[in-house]
C-alpha cells in the first residue's frame, strides 16, 4: 500500500483531492476526524488542554467545547503550536495504528492500493512523515481560497483568523515532493493527481463515473490545527 500525505491550507482543495482519490478506491484518513476520537472526557489529553487553555473550554460533561477551544487556539501562532504539541503525539499513535495492515485491510478489502492522509497542520507533526511514501501539497492563492471559503458559508473574518496561523505555501512546499496548483478547475487537479501516482506505479484502475461532491463542512477547530 502506497501512503500519500496530502497537505494544503484552508480551501486549497486538499479535501477535494482526497475525496477524488477515495472515489478511485483509496483508503482516506482525515486527521481532523481522527483527532476527534482523542477528545474523551476525563482523558489526560482533555485535562491537559483545559489546563493550558482554561477550564471553561470544557462543557458540563467534561467534553471539549470545540468552538471555544478554536477561538483560543487560533488566536496566535504560539497558541496553535501549544495545542498541536498536546495533540500531535496521541494523533501520531492513532495514525500509525490505523495504517497497520491488520487495521486497514479486511476480508472484504484485502489490500488497499493507496492510503490518503489529509494533514491540515503539518507544523510540529513532522515525525509522522516517516509513514508517508509520498507527500503532495495542494496550493492556491490566498484570495482565491478566501473566496471559496466564503462561498462555502464561512465568515470572512473566520477564514482570515484561521489562515493567519497556518503554514505558508512555501513551508508546505518544502515538506512535499510535489506541489499541485489548484487555481483552475477540479479536472486539472484530478489529472495532476493521476499523473503523480502513475509516475510512482500506483494503479487505481479506471476513473470514476462522477466527480466527488462538494466540500464537506469543516469542524470548528479544524484546518489550522488537529483540534
Amino acid at each position: 500500500m502506497f501512503t500519500l500525505f496530502l497537505l494544503g491550507n484552508i480551501a486549497s482543495g486538499k479535501s477535494t483531492a482526497a475525496r477524488y482519490l477515495e472515489s478511485r478506491g483509496a483508503l482516506r484518513i482525515d486527521l481532523d476526524e481522527l483527532a476527534k476520537g482523542l477528545y474523551v472526557p476525563g482523558s489526560d489529553l482533555v485535562q491537559d488542554i483545559a489546563s493550558a487553555f482554561g477550564w471553561d473550554v470544557l462543557d458540563a460533561e467534561g467534553g471539549v467545547r470545540r468552538h471555544v477551544l478554536a477561538a483560543r487556539a487560533f488566536s496566535t501562532p504560539e497558541d496553535t503550536a501549544r495545542l498541536n504539541a498536546l495533540v500531535h503525539p496521541a494523533l501520531l499513535r492513532q495514525l500509525t495504528h490505523r495504517l497497520l495492515p491488520t487495521e486497514c485491510c479486511t476480508a472484504r478489502v484485502p489490500a488497499w492500493p493507496l492510503a490518503v492522509v489529509e494533514v491540515s497542520a503539518p507544523a510540529g507533526f513532522e515525525d509522522a512523515f516517516g509513514l508517508a511514501d509520498g507527500v503532495v501539497a495542494v496550493s492556491a492563492p490566498r484570495e482565491l481560497r478566501r473566496q471559496r471559503a466564503i462561498e462555502r458559508g464561512m465568515d470572512a473574518g473566520d477564514f482570515d483568523r484561521r489562515a493567519d496561523v497556518q503554514s505558508t505555501e512555501a513551508e508546505l512546499a518544502a515538506l512535499a515532493d510535489a506541489v499541485i496548483d489548484n487555481a483552475a478547475a477540479d479536472d486539472s487537479l484530478f489529472a495532476a493527481l493521476d499523473a503523480y501516482l502513475a509516475e510512482r506505479g500506483v494503479d487505481l484502475g479506471d476513473a470514476p463515473d462522477a466527480a466527488p461532491g462538494p466540500a464537506a463542512d469543516r469542524s470548528p477547530a479544524g484546518e489550522a490545527a488537529h483540534a
